[in-house]
């Protein structure tokens, strides 16, 4: 069953924020018009390249601002292949096996029914993973609307940098970077002496590689929402530093 929602749009954004509705519906993405909820429910966005602090700013963002629930994709599908439950198994099966990307609707579903809940009790969703290119948000669009949108612009040699310095010990998992957390013997695993080995994916070409596509994939989405009226950029290379920014951006929208 899909879940329809409905937000009413105001004439402006500059400080009045629709409400959210939420209805239950036996036709797929069906909008039903009722009364407002008593508590005023949102959808932000957050949006940023991978290895740029874009979980560490959302944990930042929950704990600072509890009437938020996470939704992130990628956890919801991992819980439901981990569970084995008939999305899991279809996605470990036809998508993860065979390489295939789920599909659009069936991920809007997916985010739908987890956030349900939570904004039936007036709470707000921060989407994370989810749109992530233009067309996604466009069908995402026809079941519920993003309020507001954070951009999270952290320059690509800082995140080379980063993810290059990771070094780890394959079996216990253990992670090290030899700027801010080196093992006390250099290429060594602090506790077992084995030898610490660099994934492929993070060595620096692998990580340019994945960072060419996510711009090249996320930019119309970003002058997508940047058109409307709701989206903005943070710049900078520290999430300490970023994160105090986009708080007080967050409390100047009334959150």
């Amino acid at each position: 069953m899909m879940l329809g929602l409905i937000t009413p749009r105001t004439a402006t954004r500059c400080g009045s924020i629709g409400r959210l509705h939420v209805v239950r519906s036996v036709m797929s993405t069906q909008a039903v018009i009722d009364s407002p909820a008593e508590e005023e429910s949102n959808m932000l966005l957050i949006l940023g390249k991978p290895g740029g602090g874009k979980g560490t700013i959302s944990g930042k963002i929950l704990k600072d601002f509890p009437k938020f629930h996470h939704v992130s994709t990628g956890d919801l599908l991992r819980q439901h292949v981990r569970e084995q439950t008939k999305l899991g198994k279809k996605k470990r099966n036809l998508y993860m096996d065979e390489g295939k990307l789920v599909p659009d609707e069936l991920m809007i579903d997916l985010v739908m029914k987890d956030a349900t809940p939570y904004l039936e009790d007036g709470r707000s969703l921060l989407l994370d993973g989810f749109p992530r290119n233009l067309k996604q948000a466009q069908a995402l669009e026809k079941v519920t609307h993003i309020d507001h949108v954070i951009n999270l612009n952290v320059p690509t040699d800082t995140i080379v940098d980063r993810i290059a310095d990771r070094w780890i010990h394959p079996p216990s998992g253990r992670i090290y970077s030899y700027s801010y957390h080196a093992p006390k013997v250099q290429g060594l695993d602090d506790l077992t002496g084995e030898p610490l080995m660099q994934r492929d994916d993070d060595k620096p070409e692998s990580v340019r590689t994945r960072l060419t596509a996510y711009d090249k994939m996320t930019a119309p989405l970003v002058d997508y929402y940047n058109h409307q009226g709701f989206l903005k950029t943070f710049t900078g290379t520290k999430s300490d530093v970023i994160y105090p920014q986009v708080k007080m951006w967050l409390e100047k929208e009334g959150f």
